[in-house]
């Protein structure tokens, strides 16, 4: 019994003997306490917690080098070796992660709407409930600063630039042709619908260097990766048919729409300002077909549109009316993969393939316009850590244009050019902490077409000066190749240019945003040349320049007023150009001054109802009266535009919705057309530029099946 005791002591001061203190205090990067870290040796049950003071202490029984972890909720983990007999009094210092809600994102020029983003000042498919829309994406962006309405048009206009200075991205790959057909003064829509698309990135500037081939903005469309269900929606409307369908099976689903669009019946009952033989027609579609692999997704896209009108348009300078009619058809397909690697690995690829198609008669003659073009892309993305990533990868554009025009006499003369830009960039994220982060990179490019390779440089930066606000600044290099109405004369030319300067503010709380950003945009090497059109005899230049400077200023709402939320837009720019025929430095026409958008809607529970209302304003634009000494000197009056729309639940599935465009019927004038020679008193006689309707209505009938019984349209409308 003895030794039993004297063996039962030994084992219990050899216990004693072997076990060893750890202690220490946890601070955060300002040597203030944290309490509540937990501290443990890896792989045992030995830890503790930090006190108030941020300090611990707790014994182990192991021996030797071991792992000790530390852990805190939005601070990044410690892992460090230590020797357990020599790790007593330690001081560790934890950084917050740079991975948390409410850490610092570059925001500068960029507008995000959809489910993923951390931060978004629109909410998903936000930006096509607004009133005055009509279920057009381009129609929707331009109620957000930066943008000019241009309603002669149709196009996006962005910060001073021209509708070409935009390019389109569907699931980051570029579509050629994003606009459908369209005439002088005879405004377009974009292509594609609304239904497809889980959320946007609107860039008015100092974007990615992942984007090129864009003097102004990038529009990044990303459609849907995956569906949650199985449905059916069904549009009977005034002015066309619709349907759109998603099926599942195993890692596959697919979903389409599919739309025939006819506005001569409508057209019979409303007066409109133009002289129609056959309204718009149009045929289209557009489907995406998914598969989900263990780390990554397929999407293949596909879209068409096939359409027609044919339209007498009148002329100050001709006695008879010039006859137009265009039939365009166009297709887009374009295939992605991204998967997710080990090691912190994210890669992409992708392709796309476009063809645009204008057959057109002008009068008594014929012209035929081709494109094809392709789009290859690669991206790699690599996370050293949460706070250092970096990205690159490569571009090559391929571009085929062909222009045939035919005279009544028998006379054909035939243009074209073919194009191969490759591009490779690089960017790396910096996060200095969750409130300071950069972003650096370049974009090195060549087009075979012009003989050039030109570098461009982006960096900016993101500074939280509060728990809810930030500064953002951004400065970019960007390029351009001249416009399809020059290359196809003069392939000689070399890239446009223009450098974005930009200084943003944000701040958001409780469903309130805030932005305000001040930019300046310097372009060079702009195409000038000397006749009053684009024409084979045309000489043409790099030698044109011109800027463009202003604020805008944004504000959401979404919580202060019960089922009630709105946002106001401002914009102002001061910009001037010399550039195609000009004779001077001045404001293009297609600029206002100053614009304010309004946009509310307002959910009426007794009503079932949603009631959506858009009110648009721009101070007068440019235009040049011959009359006058000064070129581009004249101002058009101010344009407004007040839009209702009201959608009823019916049932829970079925909606009744109601729009009409221009409430209060403003007489708006987009420009004039002036005499090519003086009258009688010796003065040049003039023509308004008007849309080709002052009101627009529309009447819909939208209608979900699905097996919860809960879905609608409402969020499309």
């Amino acid at each position: 019994m003895k030794t039993f005791y004297n063996l039962v002591l030994f084992f219990i001061s050899v216990t004693a003997l072997a076990q060893n203190e750890i202690s220490g205090t946890v601070l955060d990067e300002k040597n203030k306490p944290i309490t509540g870290a937990n501290i443990y040796i890896d792989g045992s049950y030995d830890g503790a917690s930090s006190d108030e003071n941020g300090k611990f202490s707790f014994t182990t029984t192991t021996t030797g080098n071991q792992t000790l972890v530390i852990s805190f909720i939005t601070y990044e983990n410690i892992t460090v070796s230590i020797d357990v007999t020599n790790a007593k009094n330690k001081s560790y210092k934890m950084r917050e992660s740079v991975n948390t809600l409410d850490a610092v994102i570059v925001t500068a020029g960029t507008f995000d709407a959809g489910e993923k983003a951390r931060v978004s000042v629109l909410k998903p498919l936000d930006i096509v409930t607004t009133a005055g829309a009509m279920g057009d994406i381009v129609s929707a962006l331009q109620t957000l600063p930066g943008t000019n309405t241009v309603g002669e048009d149709g196009r996006l206009f962005v910060r001073g630039g021209e509708a070409d200075e935009t390019q389109t991205f569907v699931d980051g790959i570029r579509v050629a042709q994003p606009y459908g057909a369209t005439t002088a003064n005879v405004p377009t829509r974009g292509r594609f619908s609304p239904f497809l698309f889980s959320g946007m990135s609107f860039s008015t500037g100092g974007y990615s260097a992942e984007y090129g081939e864009a003097l102004s903005s990038v529009l990044l469309l990303n459609t849907q990766d995956e569906m949650v269900e199985e449905k059916t929606d069904i549009s009977l409307m005034t002015v066309g048919l619709g349907l759109a369908n998603t099926q599942k099976w195993g890692k596959n689903s697919i979903s389409f729409n599919t739309a025939y669009i006819n506005l001569e019946p409508y057209q019979k009952l409303v007066p409109q300002n133009a002289d129609w033989n056959k309204p718009y027609q149009s045929l289209s579609g557009e489907a995406v077909y998914r598969y989900n692999f263990e780390n990554g997704l397929f999407k293949l896209y596909a879209a068409f549109d096939a359409a027609q009108f044919d339209i007498n348009q009148e002329s100050i300078n001709s006695a008879n009316k010039t006859r137009i009619d265009l039939n365009n058809n166009n297709f887009y397909l374009n295939a992605s993969y991204k998967a997710n690697w080990s090691n912190q690995w994210q890669f992409f690829t992708g392709l796309s393939y476009g063809f645009g198609q204008n057959i057109i008669g002008i009068n008594v003659d014929d012209a035929q316009n081709d494109e094809h073009s392709s789009h290859m892309k690669l991206r790699l993305k690599k996370s050293f850590s949460d706070r250092v990533k970096l990205t690159f990868g490569s571009d090559y554009f391929i571009t085929k244009f062909d222009e045939t025009f035919k005279e009544n006499l028998g006379n054909t003369f035939a243009i074209g050019y073919n194009a191969n830009i490759a591009a490779a960039y690089a960017e790396t994220d910096i996060f200095f902490s969750k409130d300071f982060a950069i972003k650096f990179g370049a974009r090195l490019s060549n087009n075979d077409l012009l003989n050039e390779t030109v570098l461009s440089p982006r960096a900016s930066m993101a500074y939280k000066v509060s728990k809810n606000g930030q500064l953002s600044l951004a400065y970019g290099s960007f390029t351009q190749a001249p416009r399809q109405e020059y290359l196809k004369y003069a392939d000689y030319l070399s890239s446009e240019k223009a450098s974005h300067y930009i200084l943003n503010y944000q701040y958001n709380k409780d469903r309130r945003t805030f932005r305000a950003e001040a930019y300046f945009k310097d372009y060079a090497d702009l195409v000038k040349f000397d006749t009053d059109s684009p024409q084979f005899n045309s000489n043409y230049f790099n030698t044109g320049e011109g800027y463009a400077k202003g604020l805008d200023i944004f504000w959401r709402d979404n919580k202060s007023i019960k089922n009630l939320e709105y946002w106001v837009s401002y914009s102002y720019i001061d910009t001037q150009r010399d550039y195609r025929n000009f004779p001077t430095e001045v404001t293009p026409n297609f600029v206002a001054k100053h614009s304010l958008s309004v946009v509310s809607k307002w959910w009426i529970n007794k009503l079932k109802s949603q009631l959506s209302i858009t009110n648009s304003f721009s101070t007068g634009r440019p235009f040049n009266n011959p009359n006058e000494a000064n070129f581009m000197a004249g101002r058009t009056k101010g344009y407004n535009n007040l839009s209702l729309g009201w959608s009823y639940l019916l049932t829970q599935q079925k909606i009744l919705y109601f729009s009409v465009t221009n409430v209060l019927a403003t007489q708006n004038v987009f420009g004039y057309e002036y005499a090519n020679t003086v009258n009688a008193n010796g003065t040049f006689d003039r023509r308004e530029i008007r849309p080709t309707a002052d009101q627009f209505f529309f009447v819909g009938f939208f209608w979900t099946i699905s097996d919860n019984k809960k879905d609608n349209q409402l969020n499309n409308l």
